[in-house]
């Protein structure tokens, strides 16, 4: 299987893949269902909760429609627990070498967070091509992605980190860039009070920001 080949895929069908923390392990389901009503049909769910795992879990057996990924990959033995729960992708906050071989490993495709030029190098020596940039706007934002087309031309990115309705836009017209990552379609209010018509609006909108 070709990992990069899968991971550009994910990125290109939609043009958000928002970053999701489930507090509440009832919201799971819901949430997912009205992003993918509103097109939005790839998931990053975080372990930045303990609810994370099972939130997977969850979605990957229930909400069909939805291609559910497990997100804050930091620590090695997370790899084959989010595999195992149902994750078909991963994505983490920046690269070690452990990371790597779990990733390798576990057989999970990975989308390896960078934030400067020497790491999206190293990534690249990894055989990683396709990455998130992370922190994406105090990494430089567009200026930064600019400038690294021209160097390191056939790596494409994820911006994430300071993305939001307002500017995405923007990063998705840039040559390098296949897709945002974001929280701003799943809003905390929103959530907790189970407006998912509001979710599903926000996620209808993202949808249209690729013609």
């Amino acid at each position: 299987m070709n990992k990069e080949r899968d991971i550009l895929e994910l990125m290109l069908v939609s043009p958000v893949i928002p970053v999701i923390a489930i507090d509440d392990l009832a919201h799971a389901l819901p949430l997912a269902r009205a992003l993918v009503a509103g097109g939005i049909r790839v998931l990053e769910v975080t372990l930045r909760t303990v609810h994370g795992l099972a939130a997977i879990r969850a979605i990957a057996e229930q909400v069909p429609d939805a291609i559910v990924g497990v997100g804050t990959l930091t620590h090695p033995d997370e790899f084959a627990a989010a595999r195992d729960a149902g994750a078909v992708f991963g994505v983490s906050p920046g690269l070690t070498p452990a990371l790597i071989a779990a990733a390798r490993s576990s057989g999970l495709p990975l989308l390896p967070g960078v934030m400067t030029p020497s790491e999206v190098m190293s990534a690249r020596e990894a055989g990683f091509r396709r990455l998130k940039l992370f922190p994406a706007v105090p990494a430089g934002g567009i200026g930064m992605l600019n400038g690294i087309a021209g160097p390191l031309g056939d790596v494409m990115f994820c911006p994430t980190g300071g993305i939001s309705q307002d500017n995405a836009a923007q990063f998705l017209a840039l040559k390098n860039v296949a897709c945002v990552g974001g929280s701003w379609l799943t809003p905390s209010d929103a959530v907790r009070s189970g407006d998912w018509k509001r979710i599903t609006a926000l996620a209808t909108a993202a949808s249209a920001l690729r013609k």
